[in-house]
């Protein structure tokens, strides 16, 4: 059952690149003619992509790194980041690689939502050529059925995934196994002399050739990424036993077909089929296409809730869809923003050929990204001998490097799409991670040291009123700011006053037992510091709970929420102590982001009636 599940959810991008990757190579005026020894080096390039790039490197070594059964570009770097004996140097570009990584996955995000609808929509164009007018409007309108979905969640429809992706499989194996049947020859291309051949036939040409080739391991990056969902084991099972062969025999099939009818190179995928199952066909092809979206937009939301726990993004709302799987979330913010990204993309576009060239540069930049982070990991946290890093590591990287070498040649015809989503999305993770280090920095030298505080508190002199009263502080230590403004302007303080401060680790969850670690203090303050991993949310309302078990009487209508809200004054003036300053363009962007960020309150789902914001003025 896990195996069929992860058949859904992993596989459904790779699962459709055949609708436009094979097509891409020979499509007229972009690279290659039809020729037979072009077809043979095509196809053999493709089979030994899936091999390589998909087999041996993911399936059989990444996915071999996993943080606590996790896994995915930034899982991996928290694996490297935890590591205390880097290098401050190696380590900041070690997150600047993966950070890049992570953000290429969202310009991946916005596309490859356009081009799967797109791929499958096409169809319509090889049933009648009249068709072709709707192909635009009919994709429009699934992508905002399916970004409407989403705050329904997947569980719903995710039983379904599995059984329609196998069918889809089972489906598109069977139209090329026909093929393959009727021109067994095309088995040929397993032999990598027919890739080597083209290359040095076709070496104008090659370059451009690889670049679409790529398209037909797009969605490897979701094999590692899933990898906590599902587990290591049925991911493999599923791309050995099903989805491997199945793409392997389409693939072939295609280029059978051109081989028997080079005029078939203006949709080879859908002239595998008889013209009597094209609508049905065309149907399980958007099928497979909204699935294959689903899982690319899921990612986002994953990686964005991973984002905000380590500190890359402000916070964002989060929805948990589903009440057994708690990986099951709902970002509003992010939903929408892909939504128009997409119907961007689609409109200026208008068509997956035109939009294959966006594709591939942000599949290989992650790619790039995931080998350089699994070198570090197989050097400095499995010790591997050098010489095996270097041979294994080495080989990823060079493979790597060729294939997004290949797509840059891409930039200027829609490779720029993704590029710039990236070094946007990367620029406010960065400010955002810089500009909060820097706010704390400034914090501490406002904050009155806790003792101090404590012992201030002997004289009597502040009134205490019945109740408790929670201040939310980022820092374990010191008197909170908002504590010190509320004390200053109301001159009062609850009998009981508790101090709490939410961290997070680099481990992808935390043992309820570890959850929570409390300080009783004097005059009936308690400390207390709740740990979570970056895939959990945090959640204040069970945080109490675990107190009162532990004799902190701290009643849900008489208890007290107290969250600072800082103002931001950016300075032309640069703030450098402690080594830390930035720019005012990037000041004036956190400055922004903060201002915009969801409130604390509705993050940890504090009861509203029972919250109170003071504001301070900080300038940096």
């Amino acid at each position: 059952m896990l195996t069929l599940a992860a058949l859904g959810v992993v596989y459904g991008d790779i699962g459709t690149s055949p609708l436009y990757a094979l097509r891409e190579c020979f499509k007229p005026g972009h690279a290659l003619q039809p020729l037979p020894s072009n077809v043979y080096g095509v196809a053999s390039l493709i089979f030994w992509a899936l091999m390589l790039v998909v087999t041996v490197k993911y399936v059989t070594f990444v996915m071999r790194a996993d943080n606590r059964g996790e896994g995915g570009v930034l899982a991996m770097l928290s694996l490297i980041v935890s590591k205390q004996t880097e290098r401050h140097r190696s380590r900041a570009v070690l997150i600047a690689i993966g950070l890049f990584g992570a953000a290429l996955l969202y310009g991946d995000g916005a596309i490859t939502p356009a081009i799967s609808v797109l791929g499958a929509m096409e169809g319509l164009e090889i049933v009648s050529p009249k068709f072709a007018v709707a192909v635009v409007p009919l994709t429009v309108g699934i992508l905002i059925g399916l970004f409407l979905l989403q705050q329904r969640g997947t569980a719903a429809v995710g039983a379904l995934f599995g059984p329609i992706t196998l069918t889809w499989f089972l489906v598109i194996g069977a139209l090329g196994l026909y093929e393959v049947w009727y021109h067994p020859q095309i088995l040929l291309a397993v032999n990598p002399w027919y890739a080597v051949n083209l290359f040095m036939t076709e070496s104008h040409m090659s370059v451009l050739v690889v670049g679409y080739v790529v398209l037909a391991v797009t969605g490897a990056e979701a094999l590692y990424a899933d990898m906590g969902h599902f587990g290591r084991r049925p991911i493999r099972m599923a791309w050995l036993l099903i989805v491997l062969p199945c793409l392997t025999l389409n693939y072939f099939g295609q280029g059978a077909l051109l081989l028997r009818e080079p005029a078939a190179v203006e949709n080879p995928f859908y002239m595998l089929a008889p013209r009597a199952l094209l609508y049905p066909l065309i149907a399980l092809a958007t099928a497979a296409a909204i699935i294959a979206s689903q899982a690319m937009i899921s990612g986002a939301f994953s990686i964005t809730q991973q984002c905000v726990q380590l500190g890359y993004s402000p916070r964002v709302t989060i929805r948990h869809t589903s009440a057994k799987t708690e990986g099951q979330i709902y970002i509003p913010e992010v939903n929408w923003a892909l939504m128009v990204g997409c119907l961007l993309i689609v409109l200026a576009f208008r068509g997956s050929s035109e939009l294959s060239a966006a594709y591939g540069i942000a599949v290989t930049g992650t790619m790039l990204a995931t080998s350089v982070l699994f070198g570090v990991v197989t050097a400095a946290r499995w010790n591997w001998p050098r010489w095996q890093v270097a041979l294994l590591v080495g080989g990823f990287v060079l493979m790597d490097v060729a294939l997004f070498g290949s797509n840059v040649a891409k930039l200027l015809h829609g490779g720029w799409v993704p590029v710039t989503i990236a070094l946007l999305i990367f620029a406010g993770m960065t400010t955002w991670k810089r500009g909060r280090a820097i706010l704390r920095e400034r914090l501490k030298e406002i904050t009155m040291p806790l003792d101090a505080f404590l012992k201030s508190l002997s004289s009597g002199k502040v009134v205490r009123v019945p109740g408790t009263a929670v201040f939310m502080t980022s820092e374990p230590a010191g008197a909170p700011v908002v504590l010190l403004h509320h004390l200053k302007h109301n001159k009062v303080l609850h009998e009981q006053v508790i101090l709490l401060s939410i961290q997070t680790t680099t481990v992808p969850e935390v043992l309820h037992a570890e959850r929570l670690t409390m300080e009783p203090l004097e005059h009936g303050f308690v400390r207390a510091t709740a740990v979570y991993g970056f895939m959990e949310t945090p959640d204040v309302t069970e945080l109490l709970g675990l107190l009162r078990e532990r004799g902190v009487k701290a009643r849900p209508m008489e208890t007290s929420y107290y969250l600072g809200r800082e103002l931001l004054i950016p300075r032309q003036k640069a703030w450098k102590e402690g080594g830390m300053s930035m720019s005012i363009w990037r000041k004036r962007l956190f400055a922004f982001m903060s201002k915009n960020a969801l409130s604390a309150a509705a993050f940890f789902q504090l009861p509203p009636n029972r919250v109170v914001e003071m504001g301070t003025q900080i300038e940096f």
